[in-house]
């Protein structure tokens, strides 16, 4: 069984930036390579992972961004937004959660849960890597 998720920016730099190979952000990303987790985007949150993973202060290896890149947009599924009314401090972040709406049973995996409604949809890279967990010993 797959589990649908829109990944936030932040998830991703974090995984490409950490040391630790068994950090729940580098999980999510290999999750995704193993396919456990299929990618939700749009073209907004396309655009937005390229500008953030270009920035030269991350310091990011530029094979790894076109690799992450080029995989999302092979192996993700391309999805639109479905309008919401909660409010978010930073409206930037409205398209995650928008886009996460669009397929039932779908979460958004951030590190940044204060941004997002206390919903049962928005999780943590740890929480996520449990739902895979509790999914896989079913």
């Amino acid at each position: 069984m797959k589990v649908y998720a829109v990944i936030d920016t932040n998830v991703i730099v974090s995984a490409l930036l950490t040391k630790n190979s068994l950090s729940a952000t580098a999980r999510i990303l290999d999750a995704l390579q193993q396919r456990d987790i299929k990618l939700l985007y749009n073209d907004e949150i396309l655009n937005e992972y390229r500008e953030v993973l270009a920035r030269p202060k991350l310091r990011l290896d530029a094979w790894d961004v076109a690799d992450v890149l080029k995989f999302i947009e092979s192996e993700g599924v391309p999805s639109s937004r479905i309008q919401s009314e909660e409010f978010f401090p930073d409206p930037k972040d409205i398209v995650f959660y928008e886009v996460a709406l669009s397929k039932d049973d779908a979460y958004l995996v951030t590190g940044n849960k204060k941004h997002f409604p206390q919903k049962p949809i928005v999780v943590t890279p740890a929480e996520m890597m449990d739902i895979l967990a509790e999914i896989e010993n079913k």
